[in-house]
């Protein structure tokens, strides 16, 4: 506990006493900073550090086995832009990053009725409201090896080309779309590669959290539940 008695990290949910010296990184700092640019703007009132930072370990584990990188459910690409930045993504000439989005909220007849009963449509009053897609590639222009694919999950995931995949993130707020991405991608995925879940441990996410414990199960694994809201699975040899 620190001689002021407040913790040393305070937002998104979690607050700690504990060390997070990450947040002084000037490289940390530099790559958070890249992901929350958002076109000309950005978003400097939302305060999602330690998810990024999770998602920074995900990725170099990833980087240890051979495949792409995927991430459904992009939004304005906080966690991709990050990594990117972080990893020198754009150098990475072996590898692809696919980020799939509607890019114009959320498919409204995906959700289930416990999704609706929650009132997770409300969602589309944020995401509807801005040119996302339009930010979204100007902000990856100078990564070649970046693939963008609109349009809404499990409709595009043949677009995805990837014979092999070592990072899979999914944060699409839904549990239809994101089972489908995860029965999809599992086949892929490169031992040793991570699926990292967004929203596993978050309340309004309940019905997710259980589809994401029943398909975990299925393959003799748990997900692991992260103090940020966020779940972790890791593929076994």
């Amino acid at each position: 506990m620190t001689e002021s008695n407040q913790p040393q990290y305070n937002a998104d949910g979690l607050a700690t006493f504990h060390n997070c010296e990450f947040l002084s990184d000037p490289r940390f700092q530099n790559a958070y900073r890249f992901g929350m640019q958002v076109g000309t703007l950005r978003r400097l009132d939302l305060h999602i550090e330690w998810r990024a930072w999770i998602a920074l370990w995900a990725a170099e584990q990833a980087l240890l086995v051979p495949g792409d990188f995927v991430e459904c459910g992009v939004h304005t690409g906080i966690l991709s832009g990050t990594i990117a930045h972080w990893t020198g993504f754009a150098k990475r000439a072996d590898r692809t990053m696919w980020l799939l989005d509607t890019f114009d909220g959320l498919p409204e007849e995906q959700l289930n009725d416990g999704e609706r009963a929650i009132g997770l449509q409300a969602y589309n009053n944020d995401y509807r409201n801005q040119d996302t897609l339009a930010q979204v590639t100007a902000k990856f222009r100078d990564y070649p090896n970046i693939r963008i694919v609109p349009g809404a999950v499990p409709g595009t995931l043949a677009q995805v080309t990837a014979e092999r995949v070592a990072y899979l993130s999914i944060d699409m707020n839904m549990a239809l779309p994101e089972i489908a991405a995860a029965t999809h991608f599992w086949p892929k995925l490169s031992p040793g590669g991570v699926v990292l879940l967004d929203d596993y441990n978050w309340m309004p996410h309940i019905h997710q959290k259980r589809a994401f414990d029943a398909f975990a199960a299925e393959r003799g694994l748990r997900v692991l539940g992260l103090p940020t809201g966020q779940g972790i699975l890791i593929k076994p040899p």
